[in-house]
């Protein structure tokens, strides 16, 4: 398994739902385990599907 960068992490949490990163303060303890559910879930999916890394010195050529 490669070494999983932090800041990608963080950028992955930050773009998981709004409510599952307000909710983890909420009072209700069934919302903020929801909430902690939604956001390994949103970093699990950015492991498993990395961003592709373009170089952009190479030509893109039509199939």
């Amino acid at each position: 398994m490669e070494q999983v960068d932090s800041l990608w992490v963080a950028q992955s949490i930050l773009l998981a739902p709004g409510w599952a990163r307000v909710a983890l303060t909420a009072p209700n303890e069934r919302l903020r385990e929801q909430a902690a559910v939604e956001l390994a879930q949103t970093i699990v999916r950015a492991i498993e599907h990395p961003p592709m890394v373009v170089d952009h010195r190479q030509m893109i050529l039509p199939l």
